[in-house]
């Protein structure tokens, strides 16, 4: 009988829900049986008879806070316990402040977030970080953890990370930056974690330099490694171990390591073929390195940033035989020892080519227009600090470039006369950067506008010449150089989706109707909350 009275209650006040969505709204005054319907049905509200919400099961209201951001899911959690309980248990990432304090909040952090699988720890250079007793017990609560950052947590050793390492085998990616520990520590992770696939590691500090140095790797980790990125070693040669005996390995990035590499690429390619990636900056390298390098056949993506001792003979042995090379970033430090000769190689032999970024080379007409003849797949352009590319350069780019979508120059002697070139050529150019050529004036930008509605065109006439031309990836360098080129799938972003941004239309409706939807889930959950504590 109860359970007939109630179901009639819920019917009754959708009836009455509807009716009221259905009616329009009127200032009239409700006349007292009106009156008494709606206290009752609110009354109706606070039995739970129309808590709707709670009927959802975890698994919804989990996705649900998933979508939300962060800020919003911290609201949803002090509605009520259950919601405090779903949020922490479907909360997979998670990032601490690490200092030394820390470590007494550790079991109640991780009691409530016990299903967290990726973990960043950081810690103010300025503070004490946590050590290894915070390190272990937060372990022992994560043994699913599948990726750990850490960052200038120095009060770490090789103890604390081998006892780390023994609790979760399932680490898929290490990245470490200013730490204290050595190669014991990093030896102890290589050989606990067999799932370990990207490494990085940057400022070592325990890793001792010159031939005391211990050796790193390779370990029960190197089958699965493909990604390893080392940053601003002493001695990053002492990871050789390691490198050579990852023969999975994908994706090699050295920056500013000290050594001879010309030693160890040698070795590393012989047992390590199946490289696509690799990124060199600031390191000690010569042709003798590009020519081992050579031979990896599988190679699609080559920086070489400020590495004067690469020439036009280094990079033509790459290009003669990594034909499936798509991405070619070059910063020649303006020591003009690569220009139109291993260009032109490039331009012979990779017609996959789909990016190519020049900083400080010099190329002339004669390389351009081979490379825009021979590689029709070339979407992506970026010349800067280049003294021979002006406007004749950049009428020859909007004549052969005919797959070229996005474009930037630099502080390069192009004028007016370049943007007329680029109004009717390249036909399918979506955006065009322009930053500090002194020839290329506010009026010719709009002109280049208004001739192509549908081109993106960014102009920044700033000539502070004090500002030097850095393309170093690792601080951002290439963004600084207005070369931004997020990757493209398939390269099969059309050019209406990318140009209509222009008008701001088409890029602007989809992002305010994803930000929408978000914001109308976090209002909605936050409504709801309110109506079941009133």
């Amino acid at each position: 009988m109860g359970q007939s009275v109630s179901a009639a209650k819920l019917r009754n006040r959708r009836d009455w829900n509807h009716r009221q969505r259905s009616k329009p709204k009127s200032t009239a005054l409700i006349c007292p049986m009106q009156a008494e319907e709606t206290e009752e049905l609110e009354r109706s509200d606070t039995d739970g008879s129309s808590d709707f919400i709670s009927d959802l099961p975890d698994e919804c209201l989990a996705c649900i806070f998933q979508s939300l951001s962060p800020a919003d899911r911290k609201r949803c959690s002090l509605v009520c316990r259950r919601w405090l309980l779903i949020e922490g248990q479907s909360r997979h990432r998670l990032s601490l402040n690490a200092q030394s304090d820390l470590q007494p909040l550790i079991p109640s952090i991780f009691s409530r977030f016990d299903a967290v699988t990726k973990l960043a720890l950081k810690c103010d250079r300025r503070s004490v970080s946590i050590g290894d007793e915070a390190l272990v017990l937060i372990s022992e609560r994560c043994r699913n953890l599948t990726r750990l950052k850490l960052r200038a947590c120095r009060d770490l050793t090789d103890a604390g990370m081998l006892a780390f390492a023994k609790n979760c085998k399932g680490l898929k990616k290490l990245s470490c930056g200013s730490c204290a520990f050595g190669a014991k520590g990093m030896n102890a992770v290589l050989d606990n974690c067999p799932a370990l696939e990207e490494l990085s590691v940057k400022r070592l500090r325990g890793i001792t330099d010159g031939a005391a140095a211990e050796p790193i790797g390779p370990g029960v980790a190197a089958a699965a490694l493909k990604t390893i990125c080392l940053k601003e070693l002493y001695n990053g040669q002492c990871f050789g171990p390691l490198i050579i005996g990852a023969k999975n390995l994908k994706s090699l990035k050295l920056f500013r390591c000290s050594g001879d590499w010309d030693k160890l690429f040698p070795l590393i390619v012989e047992r390590v073929a199946g490289m696509v990636e690799i990124h060199m900056e600031r390191i000690q390298v010569s042709d003798v390195g590009l020519a081992a390098i050579s031979n990896c056949s599988n190679l699609e993506i080559l920086h070489l940033v400020k590495t004067p001792e690469c020439t036009n003979a280094g990079l033509g042995a790459v290009a003669e035989k990594c034909n499936l090379l798509r991405k070619l970033h070059i910063d020649g430090w303006k020591a003009n020892r690569i220009g139109d000769q291993g260009l032109i190689a490039v331009a012979k032999s990779c017609p996959n080519l789909q990016e190519l970024v020049l900083i400080g080379v010099n190329p002339t007409k004669l390389s351009l227009e081979m490379l825009a003849s021979n590689c029709p797949n070339l979407e992506r352009l970026a010349l800067c600090g280049s003294d021979t590319v002006g406007d004749a350069e950049i009428s020859c780019i909007a004549v052969k470039c005919i797959a070229l979508k996005k474009l930037c120059i630099k502080n390069c002697p192009v004028s007016d006369h370049g943007m007329e070139a680029l109004a009717s050529g390249c036909p399918n150019l979506v955006k065009v950067k322009v930053k500090k050529c002194r020839g290329v004036t506010s009026e010719g930008a709009d002109w280049l506008r208004a001739t192509r509605g549908s081109l993106v065109v960014n102009l920044d006439i700033n000539l502070d010449m004090g500002e030097h031309l850095d393309a170093s990836a690792s601080d951002g360098g290439a963004q600084d150089n207005g070369i931004e080129f997020p990757p493209m799938v398939g390269s099969q972003i059309g050019a209406s989706s990318i140009a209509s941004s222009s008008t701001g239309r088409s890029t602007s409706f989809k992002l305010l109707g994803l930000m929408s939807g978000r914001s109308f889930v976090a209002c909605t959950l936050r409504r709801l909350a309110s109506s079941s504590r009133s």
